[in-house]
């Protein structure tokens, strides 16, 4: 059971989007990409903050200051991800083609 999540946890250091799962593009989520520079993402269930941080500067090659988690009432497990103020995170979203 042990070694299953030592390898798990491996394989997920190997490829960020197996951390990021999707942006989330609710209205609020929108709302904090315009003024709060942070980017919303559903997660593994099983992802530390550090490992999210991590797998966002990786994915979307950007300096992350901040990660804030929380489950949501569905099961889900969302992340705030709050950029450095050398990227916007209306470029990021664009890139994304969220926006």
């Amino acid at each position: 059971m042990a070694e299953e999540k030592k390898k798990e946890s491996k394989i997920m250091l190997n490829d960020p989007w197996k951390v990021l799962l999707y942006p989330l593009l609710t209205e609020k989520a929108i709302g904090k990409i315009e003024t709060e520079n942070q980017i919303v993402f559903i997660v593994k269930r099983n992802a530390k903050k550090q490992q999210i941080k991590w797998a966002a500067e990786k994915a979307l090659n950007v300096k992350v200051d901040n990660v804030n988690t929380v489950i949501d009432a569905k099961g889900r497990k969302k992340a705030w991800i709050k950029l450095s103020k050398e990227t916007t995170a209306l470029d990021i979203a664009t890139r994304l083609g969220m926006m």
